[in-house]
């Protein structure tokens, strides 16, 4: 029998509490001769990267599974405990059955069209008309999402341009709404927002292209928002190997320059906002902290900014207010100091996975 204990400040409640863990899950009762952890700081349920790719290696490609096991590793050791995964090419299952792993909400695999994303990471739909279908086949691969790419280059016209069809995207989302699931979208520009939003889609990925109009109807109708923000300081140089496209490569750089005004009117507007790294491929696992303190830059206060990427987001993934429950997972990250007030307070001093002492 594994015991620990831990005492400290709960948050956000701010209250003093004492959590008992045996075997992995919290208990409803202390535990004699529990080995205490921490006595003294903060203590969350541990952060939420609301979009990363366990599986995608870093630079592009499959990840082995070593490779995800370090990748998800890295993500707890920086006290993320709940991911979902934004789309993988491969499978993340076996991680489920593996000690001292992040709790992973899975998308299944991105839907596109052909030559309309990154070759090899989605599925490519050839006939539109087969989306509906698609979209049943990844909700039911997945747990709860569906992620469609919704704009990506057209080289035929040298810029950002949508995928789908207004009229096929109603018929994908009322699907996978049928089968239970939200969906999600990759979005860089403009022009593919008003169709996926008018079709009742769920959240929004990246979202730079976003206009005052289309802000005010996230806000009026509970779409919500992660903007990946640490990936979008990606975008100049996405446009400078773009060259050949300049329409394209000055539209990524637009996108780039305004995205801190962008989803400060988010913000201002009362869109739900979460945090996600959109780690792999581009950016490293284990920068949640950056993307925390990216969103202090968009109008949220650091309390703000830590719960959107922590009690609030885990509570819009998983639908629960309970913390702490007797018999679930145990789960907790702890503080040295007030984790809310910067950036540079959120180190974890202490990381318990599943009931392993990870940090």
């Amino acid at each position: 029998m594994v015991a620990l204990h831990v005492r400290g400040v709960a948050l956000p409640e701010e209250q003093q509490i004492d959590l008992w863990s045996v075997d992995g899950v919290w208990s409803a009762e202390p535990i004699p001769h529990a080995t205490t952890i921490v006595d003294g700081g903060f203590i969350t349920e541990g952060l939420v990267d609301a979009h990363c790719h366990i599986g995608i290696r870093y630079g592009g490609g499959d990840e082995s599974p070593d490779g995800m096991r370090a990748q998800a590793h890295t993500e707890v050791a920086a006290g993320v405990l709940l991911a979902r995964d934004a789309g993988s090419p491969v499978s993340t299952r076996f991680l489920d059955d593996e000690p001292a792993m992040p709790r992973i909400i899975r998308a299944g695999r991105h839907i596109a069209a052909p030559k309309r994303y990154i070759r090899g990471l989605g599925v490519d739909v050839e006939q539109e008309r087969d989306l509906p279908e698609e979209v049943r086949r990844q909700a039911r691969r997945g747990d709860g999402w569906v992620k469609l790419v919704g704009d990506w280059i057209d080289r035929s016209v040298g810029d950002l341009a949508p995928l789908w069809s207004d009229e096929i995207l109603q018929e994908a989302i009322a699907a996978a709404h049928e089968e239970g699931a939200r969906v999600t979208a990759h979005v860089f520009g403009e022009d593919a927002l008003p169709g996926l939003l008018h079709a009742g889609i769920d959240c929004i990925e990246h979202g730079t292209g976003l206009t005052d109009d289309t802000i005010s109807y996230m806000a009026d109708n509970g779409v919500a928002l992660v903007p990946t923000l640490v990936n979008i300081d990606n975008f100049p140089a996405i446009a400078d190997s773009a060259e050949r496209f300049p329409t394209y490569a000055a539209h990524m750089r637009d996108l780039h320059a305004r995205v801190t005004t962008t989803v400060a009117k988010a913000v201002e507007a009362g869109v739900a906002v979460y945090t996600g790294t959109d780690a792999g491929g581009m950016v490293h696992h284990g920068r949640i902290a950056d993307e925390i303190a990216r969103l202090h830059q968009c109008g949220m206060t650091p309390d703000d900014a830590f719960l959107a990427g922590s009690s609030r987001a885990r509570e819009w993934l998983l639908g629960t207010h309970a913390r702490f429950v007797p018999g679930s997972r145990a789960d907790a990250v702890i503080y040295a100091d007030d984790p809310r007030v910067s950036a540079a307070t959120l180190q974890p001093q202490r990381v318990i996975c599943a009931g392993t002492v990870v940090v």
